[in-house]
């Protein structure tokens, strides 16, 4: 029987998301071979290209699986959700999203006790649990988010950011040593995948960090998530049925029908991943919560209620709201 294709970027978050989707289906139909095959894209090879700019192409970490999707060199392809475009290539449709991780963001700011014990002076930290009221004027902010940013600066207009490009421990390594930075953000979804913990007493353990850092998970109420953080989408081809089924043993009924919204408000704003909007929905009941901010004239929030099972119809109406 040849086996079934999963495709998915190189990277090492990309390879944790893929490796459990993997295991799921393994578990799902034990009897199916499934094996992973690597693509490289094109934001893969833009590693210096800002990420902040409107001009980049639509599909940036997808497009090379999609097309490998279309060709039937690959079964199905595991995607950050937050990368795939809202709109698919035709043939393509989001067969499946496994449960959602958590969907806030992490501050990371160096500990002040580290620097003095390693007699260093030309970097300032701050205590533990710092949240950003607490940061002093001027204070800069490492992210390459135009929804991070946007949202840094209507809390803190005060705050500078700059942009921070690299996997999550070259980013931690950035702030441990640049003296210019005093602290980043980073998706707590990437750091729980890729293995790492944020502890009660506010430090980051795993493999390949740098000394001396806090890490304080923020709050929605001051940082919403972009359109479908923390969830993972699997694309197929709508025509084919037996990859469909495999897709309907790893869905997760909750968290699509949240990102659905969410991602019909980011169609409806005709915005991509890097458009300056947020945007996060739940489910309680019956009902869809849809929270969002848009920041493309000026600064505008909403939160709305609808039926849980007209999903695309709540993200459309919010989108009414804040054009």
């Amino acid at each position: 029987m040849p086996p079934i294709f999963i495709g998915t970027r190189g990277s090492a978050l990309a390879l944790a998301q893929a490796n459990f989707i993997a295991a799921a289906c393994r578990a799902a139909f034990p009897a199916l071979p499934f094996e992973l095959q690597i693509i490289k894209t094109t934001g893969d090879k833009l590693q210096t290209a800002s990420l902040a700019q409107g001009d980049l192409p639509k599909g940036l970490f997808t497009k090379e699986l999609e097309v490998a999707l279309l060709d039937g060199r690959v079964d199905l392809c595991v995607h950050s959700l937050k990368d795939l475009p809202t709109e698919l290539p035709a043939g393509l449709v989001l067969g499946a999203t496994p449960p959602r991780e958590d969907v806030r963001d992490v501050l990371f700011t160096r500990d002040p006790g580290h620097l003095r014990s390693a007699g260093v002076k030309d970097r300032r930290g701050f205590g533990p649990h710092v949240h950003l009221r607490d940061l002093p004027a001027d204070a800069v902010i490492a992210t390459s988010s135009t929804r991070r940013r946007a949202q840094l600066l209507a809390a803190r207009a005060d705050l500078r950011t700059v942009e921070i490009r690299g996997n999550v421990a070259t980013r931690l390594h950035k702030l441990a040593r640049q003296p210019e930075l005093d602290a980043t953000l980073l998706a707590y979804a990437g750091l729980r995948r890729l293995g790492y913990t944020v502890t009660p007493e506010g430090r980051i353990t795993g493999t390949d960090l740098p000394p001396g850092l806090f890490a304080t998970v923020m709050e929605l109420d001051t940082m919403l998530p972009c359109v479908g953080q923390a969830a993972i989408g699997i694309e197929i081809r709508g025509d084919d049925a037996r990859i469909a089924d495999v897709c309907a043993r790893l869905n997760h009924a909750d968290t699509l029908a949240c990102v659905t919204a969410e991602r019909a408000f980011l169609a409806a704003m005709g915005g991509g991943c890097q458009a300056p909007v947020a945007a996060h929905a739940t489910v309680s009941g019956a009902e869809l919560q849809l929270r969002a901010v848009s920041f493309l004239r000026g600064c505008q929030r909403a939160e709305l209620r609808g039926p849980r099972d007209q999903p695309i119809a709540l993200g459309q109406q919010m989108a009414e709201c804040l054009r």
